[in-house]
This record gives structure tokens, sequence and C-alpha cells, in this order.
């Protein structure tokens, strides 16, 4: 991970404002989902982008009845008709 520079402080409801050029750089706009992951000591957000639910691959991934499922697994469900 390579430091940003940038120090902010938490407010009273925990949250923190990302710089603008930040959010610029990764392309993250007012209402776009954000996935907070932990590792180890650290603090990771990432833009969301959702993952099958039971590979957990983020490539060519679809909704299916409010679930996400990639094109494999489906294609794993459907040979097992």
């Amino acid at each position: 991970m390579k430091p940003a520079g940038v120090v902010r402080k938490v407010d009273q409801l925990g949250r923190i404002v990302l710089p603008k050029s930040l959010r610029k750089r990764y392309q993250m706009n007012e209402g776009d989902p954000v996935e907070i992951l932990v590792q180890g000591d650290h603090i990771i957000l990432e833009r969301y982008r959702p993952r099958c639910v039971f590979c957990t691959s983020m490539d060519n991934v679809e909704e299916f009845k409010d679930r996400y499922v990639c094109g494999t697994c489906l294609g794993e469900m459907q040979g097992m008709l």
C-alpha cells in the first residue's frame, strides 16, 4: 500500500472525508457504494464490485433473484438440470 500523504480526523458520527483528488483519481462519485475491508491492522476502502455468492469471482457477474452469480457458476448450475 502506498500512503497518500493525507490525514483526516474522524468526526462524531465516525465519518471521514475523502479528498477530492483521491475521489477523482479513483473515479468515486457521490452515492457510489464503497466496500470496507480489514486486513490485519489496516482498513481498506474499495469501490464496491459485486462478487459471485458461490465462488467470490468478480468476473462476468450478473444479478439473479437479488443475488450475484458469475457465468461459470451459472453454467455449472445449468449443467445440473
